[in-house]
């Protein structure tokens, strides 16, 4: 399988070469354990890919998202998994575009050398799921603090994350014209706040994605942590959401490339009634239907990074890139799975796991269903369906 030319082929092949020296073992031993990558993610810290987008006078390259994009693909498609440290990339959206410049001059250059890893996105929570604005967390000011109660959920690398940003209620739903404002967005110490009203409980999954619920009592979170301004942080997300659908539609590529390429290489090799099982249709078909999806949805995912770069509007183009995307994965997990029969439910043939892995993306960050209502009502001018 060939591509056009690559703006980014330097750094894909930068990070295949360090993917080597992970191989399908060390992702099965953390696997079994339950474990975090720390050896992967130091080493993608230290060749400065977490720092892409940070901008060169804070320590990063200054890079767009098509760059991190081009990163987390290929990390995928190598077998290993970028969900260890893709928040740190959509994340970082957030404070460069609405971070005050002390609060970049402090986290921006600590961040981009590994001295501080900002891998927690709380937003989700029990009771309100996708519905962010019901979101029931609430940070109340008291002096040159906020008083934080509430809980969330699917707070992924919670643990391994020093700081987190965190969207709670400022004013109540109940006292705000829009249900989209009175939110507001802050950047919370982690470090210092375990034991003094943060408690952070892991939930084993049926992968390794190192999710945790998170309870928030009384934890007071000084007010210069309050990112722009107070009752808009709903705003301030949306890039950041952008952003997380179209590195993670990045990621669901680079699966879907991963597991085309064992097909292949599985159908031509193993041969049953004295003859390659590729050579029939009946596997052939699934495998090439898969790859032209990929395809497709590689398109939308390069479009929506053109936008993004741009600062164009791209909610339609993100959106429809992680729905694509993450079918095109599933597709060809599907066929990957089929075309191994048994052996594609051996560990050491790592089809299982990411198997399970990109099963994910059919629901986080944003499930499929959810993107469909959203390109029924803000594209296509449909009544809004909840």
């Amino acid at each position: 399988m060939t591509d056009e030319p690559d703006a980014h082929a330097e750094i894909r092949e930068a990070v295949r070469r360090l993917c080597a020296d992970f191989p399908g073992e060390y992702w099965r031993a953390l696997d079994r354990d339950r474990a975090y990558p720390t050896a992967f993610v130091r080493a993608l810290t230290e060749a400065g890919y977490l720092s892409v987008l940070i901008p060169e006078e804070h320590g990063g390259a200054g890079l767009g998202i098509s760059a991190a994009a081009a990163i987390l693909e290929t990390i995928h498609a190598t077998g290993c998994n970028g969900a260890a440290c893709h928040a740190q990339m959509y994340i970082m959206g957030t404070i460069l575009r609405h971070g005050s410049a002390a609060q970049k001059q402090a986290y921006l250059p600590q961040i981009a050398r590994g001295a501080l890893r900002l891998q927690a996105f709380g937003v989700t929570e029990p009771t309100s799921g996708t519905d962010t604005t019901a979101l029931r967390t609430f940070a109340r000011r008291d002096g040159d603090s906020y008083v934080v109660n509430g809980q969330k959920i699917w707070t992924s690398r919670a643990e391994h994350s020093d700081l987190m940003l965190l969207l709670a209620r400022t004013t109540p739903r109940d006292q705000v014209a829009k249900r989209t404002e009175g939110l507001s967005t802050f950047i919370v110490d982690m470090r210092a706040s375990l034991g003094a009203g943060l408690t952070i409980r892991p939930i084993r999954t049926m992968m390794n994605h190192s999710t945790c619920e998170v309870f928030f009592d009384d934890l007071r979170v000084p007010a210069a942590n309050l990112v722009g301004e107070e009752g808009r942080g709903f705003r301030y997300i949306l890039d950041g959401m952008n952003a997380e659908r179209l590195l993670i539609a990045a990621e669901c590529i680079g699966d879907a490339r991963w597991f085309t390429e064992k097909s292949v290489a599985y159908a031509r090799d193993r041969k049953v009634f004295g003859r390659p099982i590729g050579q029939n249709q009946g596997v052939q078909f699934p495998i090439a239907r898969a790859h032209a999806q990929m395809r497709a949805a590689a398109l939308m995912v390069r479009e929506g990074c053109t936008r993004f770069e741009a600062g164009l509007r791209c909610g339609e183009e993100a959106n429809t890139a992680k729905l694509l995307a993450a079918d095109a994965a599933w597709a060809a997990a599907e066929a990957c799975l089929q075309v191994h029969g048994g052996f594609g439910f051996a560990e050491e043939y790592d089809v299982e796991r990411k198997y399970r892995e990109t099963r994910l993306y059919q629901v986080a960050p944003i499930s499929t269903n959810l993107i469909l209502s959203y390109l029924a009502e803000h594209v296509l001018g449909l009544p809004r369906s909840y």
